[in-house]
């Protein structure tokens, strides 16, 4: 009989079996219940809660996923494992007695989006808004328990009306950095017209013109537009942050050819709150990976600012760790993009200068111009790399080592960057390797301050490499009126540092790696910033009555591109394209009248909407505040262990662990200084979910065949007739090896889904899918729905049974239930849903292999064990049980600790390491208690033969083990 028919045959003789038509039925009625009965509504303090003293004395938890984008292809079984975990850990909060948030938004905004538009014509709002709806229907199958009322979109104007908001407050604000905190500008500006602070420059603030003012609080601004140096791609039409570059110089998207520019663009001043960012780290339950990752990218180190006179009262200002090396610098080097570059580099090469440093160019001029379009093209990484041979041009100059007044000249060279410290560097050649070779390159001095601690000596012409040491003694480094010799590195560091400060040539200070966020972007799908520009260029804040400034239509959504190769050419948005959008006459309410204005027309980077939808969770419909400050207390407030506030629980990828955790962080701290959060932190607790994979099949070309169509043949694998390779790898369309979680629902069940995902392995870990291996879980779901209904006649099986201590339940069942119950708890608690998992197989496999009718009060407590994993099964087993609530709300079973702990354990009894005997003891033995039954037991008495004993090594309850003498 053929497979179908035998399955067929099956599902007459047993018409009430758990089968996949049968699963699809149940889930599909309880997400439909569940809608109509707000069943996942979380109670906010101002509303349900203040007139419901249960709930308001349940404590709260706050779960989230990380934003989700709303992609064409649609959901792979690779993309729900983390929003499956979150669904298990709330639902098992729910029954331990909290009120639980959990939703899920839409992150639409961004390039994905713009592309198809552009390809296809299709409004971007239209696609975007067709792969939401998909996706939302995706997940509802999964079953996944959101509070579907709090969830958004970042595209829906009434939510990026408060990104709107949230950006005019930064543009509004200063750090003080005496006070530690942002401020409004407009205390700064009471600040300098009271005279209580000096204006830079010195001039008094009624004396500054508006364009002048505008310019000084540009400085202050913790948003601020500026010319800097950017990455521009013309192969997109638009800038990238340096984390959208790849290590070779391209785009993450698209991988086009990046170059250097210098364009005017916003810039958030992240770097104000470097120190707090490091510090607040400590407070953070976050993986120990993450937390150095976001150290090493803040990259704080403690140092020397030193100026180097150059001519006419200018001096090249460095910043350098060792100080304490200064005598041994013996030239400098500019990054290509330094702004004094230009200033310092003369007509013609000075008299002596060597033909190695002029690169072969008539003039420095010449030189300097083709080493900046050299370097243009080449990303930061690259430009670092240790391997590369060192490239550089004399710019022309010398600079006066302030501690010795030798001339040292000067260079650019693409190996130091305007991204660190202050775009110029002191060469110490012989205690740095990448100044080691470059003076190797251009014939420099290389002189020994640090004296080598292996057998190299100090004569550096003979070295083969710098040496670096922070445990040597400084020696050569003297003058009449500061020695350094003889010091330790940090004696030695602190008597120059404070002769610095003295002689008025520099200062102790700390610098950091993070560099401000740039926060524009040359695209037609993003937040349209709320400012605009007078006649004189100066930026205007729109009125919050203006908000939110919605993006308008326009024909044409593509930034203009250009030839990828490209440099010589600048960004034209496609908000530029609509003037009647663009030039508009605006009463500003700053007592000017209407006037006309210029809107800006670059749009907000995709990273605006995700740096604080968790706050519109909160208070989704509030169109009046960004948040309720009491429902903000409520759910994201500082609390015992918490002390920076802060979601309970936010599960995503590892990959995030600078971008969106960084800026989410800044942006948090800012609203938190300003008063409008109570939280000064977004996450406190995050977990790293792994990465579902799958095999790759690829042919003899090295490409991509359907992984479904491979046949496994005597351990090779072959398509179509002929053999492939196959390799683990990610899971996606472009690969030929996405498996839809549709198909899997459709087979198996969601709750089949959900529980194998859960059980593949830890949550933390990557893992690869087989599809074979799915009908595992779905078995354990069908054995438990036999354990409870009867196949033939659809009813309740399970037994109704007197009080545990009458007898009526065997004490092998009791101690199975409660070790159970006792397990799963903790494994749900800990995140551990595979162990979770295997003790609910072990407990529904106890069952089914007694034989006997399950008795009611295990099979209900093995329903609400499963109903955190597998809720619609759950939730229909318990409505067959004769229960009318839903089991969401349901008290998660609580373990009797006298049947979690065993009567007995088995101890094993070795001399000279055999097994001699098996004890049964109890679990709580004493070791003296222990020894002494062992050595009184017949079989060790007999088996040491009168012999005396020499040793006793016991390990209760477990082990003894016997050393004759």
């Amino acid at each position: 009989m053929s497979e179908t028919n035998t399955a067929a045959a099956s599902e007459v003789a047993a018409p009430h079996r758990y089968t996949a038509a049968m699963a699809e039925q149940i889930e599909a009625r309880w997400q439909d219940a569940w809608d109509a009965d707000g069943t996942y509504a979380a109670p906010n303090p101002t509303g349900d809660l203040a007139g419901d003293p249960e709930l308001a004395a349940r404590p709260k938890k706050f779960i989230m996923d990380m934003f989700p984008y709303p992609s064409g292809a649609g959901l792979h079984v690779g993309h729900p494992l983390g929003y499956i975990a979150t669904d298990v850990y709330a639902r098992y909060q729910r029954m331990t007695g909290h009120n639980v948030l959990h939703t899920l938004g839409f992150d639409a905004f961004g390039l994905p989006a713009e592309q198809y538009a552009v390809q296809t014509g299709t409004h971007p709002r239209v696609s975007t808004e067709a792969n939401i709806a998909n996706m939302k229907s995706q997940l509802r199958r999964l079953g996944l328990g959101h509070d579907r009322r709090r969830s958004f979109a970042t595209i829906d104007p009434d939510y990026y009306k408060w990104t709107q908001w949230i950006f005019l407050q930064i543009f509004d604000s200063w750090y003080d950095q005496e006070a530690g905190r942002a401020r409004p500008i407009a205390e700064l500006v009471a600040l300098f017209e009271s005279g209580e602070r000096p204006v830079p420059g010195g001039r008094p603030w009624s004396e500054l013109s508006h364009t002048e003012r505008a310019d000084v609080l540009g400085d202050f601004r913790l948003a601020y537009a500026s010319e800097a140096p950017v990455n521009w791609c013309p192969g997109l039409g638009t800038v990238l942050a340096n984390e959208e570059v790849t290590a070779d110089g391209r785009s993450e998207r698209g991988n086009f050819p990046v170059f250097k520019a210098k364009l005017r663009q916003w810039n958030m001043r992240i770097t104000a709150y470097a120190d707090r960012l490091l510090d607040d780290l400590d407070g953070l339950d976050w993986p120990e990976a993450i937390k150095l990752q976001q150290r090493n990218w803040i990259g704080r180190s403690e140092g020397a600012r030193v100026d180097f006179p150059v001519a006419d009262g200018e001096a090249i200002a460095v910043f350098t760790t060792r100080p304490d090396t200064l005598f041994g610098a013996t030239y400098m080097v500019l990054a290509p993009e330094h702004p004094l570059v230009g200033k310092f580099t003369p007509a013609a090469w000075p008299e002596g200068t060597h033909d190695v440093w002029t690169g072969g160019h008539a003039t420095p001029s010449e030189a300097v111009a083709a080493y900046r379009a050299q370097a243009a093209s080449k990303s930061d990484v690259e430009r670092q790399a240790e391997a590369k041979d060192k490239t550089g041009v004399f710019i022309g100059a010398y600079a006066t080592n302030p501690v010795n007044g030798e001339q040292v000249p000067v260079f650019i060279a693409d190996y130091v960057l305007m991204g660190y410290g202050t775009g110029a560097i002191m060469a110490v050649p012989a205690g740095d390797q990448r100044d080691f070779e470059f003076a190797r390159a251009f014939e420099l001095p290389i002189r020994c301050v640090v004296e080598p601690t292996d057998d190299r000596g100090t004569d550096t012409s003979t070295w083969e490499n710098a040496f670096a040491s922070y445990d040597a003694k400084i020696i050569n480094s003297s003058n009449d009126a500061v020695s350094l010799d003889g010091l330790g590195v940090p004696e030695a560091k602190a008597r120059i540092t404070e002769w610095l400060e003295r002689e008025g040539f520099g200062h102790g200070t700390v610098n950091f790696r993070l560099r401000d966020w740039l926060f524009s972007r040359q695209r037609y799908w993003g937040e349209p910033f709320p400012i605009v520009y007078d006649e004189d260029g100066v930026a205007h804040p729109l009125p919050e009555s203006m908000l939110p400034l919605e993006l308008p239509e326009v024909e044409d959504y593509s930034p203009r591109t250009f030839d990828p190769d490209d440099a010589n050419t600048s960004p034209e948005t496609p908000l530029s394209r609509n003037e009647d959008w663009v030039n508009v006459t605006l009463d500003l309410g700053d007592g000017r009248g209407p006037r006309a204005y210029r809107r800006e027309t670059n749009t907000m980077p995709n990273w605006a909407g995700s740096c604080w939808y968790e706050l519109r969770y909160l208070d989704p419909h509030n169109s009046a505040k960004l948040v309720d400050p009491e429902v903000e207390q409520y759910w994201m407030g500082p609390r015992e262990g918490q002390p920076h506030g802060g979601v309970d629980l936010y599960v995503g990828g590892a990959e995030h662990a600078v971008l969106h955790l960084l800026y989410a962080r800044f942006w948090s701290k800012v609203l938190f200084d300003l008063g409008h959060v109570s939280s000064a932190e977004p996450f406190h607790k995050l977990f790293n979910q792994g990465m579902i994979q799958a095999y790759v099949y690829r042919d003899s070309r090295g490409i991509a065949v359907p992984a479904a169509e491979v046949e496994e043949r005597d351990g090779a694998y072959y398509h179509q007739g002929e053999k492939v390779s196959r390799l683990l790898g990610k899971m996606g369309k472009s690969l030929k090896n996405a498996v839809t979680p549709d198909e899997i629902c459709a087979e198996y069940g969601a709750d089949t889904l959900r529980l194998y995902e859960m059980a593949m392995g830890p949550l933390d870990v990557s893992r690869p899918w087989d599809t074979r291996a799915v009908v595992g879980q779905f078995r354990l779901l069908q054995r438990l729905w036999r354990n409870v209904i009867d196949e033939t006649t659809g009813e309740v099986t399970v037994v109704d049974v007197a009080d545990p201590e009458g007898g009526d339940i065997d004490v092998d069942t009791l101690r199975a239930l409660h070790k159970a119950i006792d397990g799963v708890r903790q494994d749900l608690e800990g995140l551990r849903f595979n162990t979770a998992i295997a003790k609910v197989t072990e407990l529904n496999n106890h069952l089914t292999k007694t034989g006997r009718p399950v008795p009611r009060t295990v099979a209900e407590s093995l329903v609400l064990m499963v109903a955190p994993l597998a809720p619609h099964i759950a939730e229909e087993l318990w409505r067959r049980l004769g229960h009318t609530d839903s089991v969401v709300h349901r008290d998660f079973p609580v373990a009797d600790p006298a049947y979690v702990v065993d009567e007995a354990v088995t101890c094993v009894v070795q001399i000279k390491g055999k097994v001699k005997a098996r004890l049964e003891v109890s679990p709580s033995i004493s070791d003296e208690e222990l020894e002494k039954v062992a050595l009184a037991d017949d079989k060790v008495v007999a088996a040491l033969g009168g012999s005396a004993v020499r040793k006793v090594i016991v390990r209760a309850p477990k082990l003894v083990n016997i050393v004759p003498a």
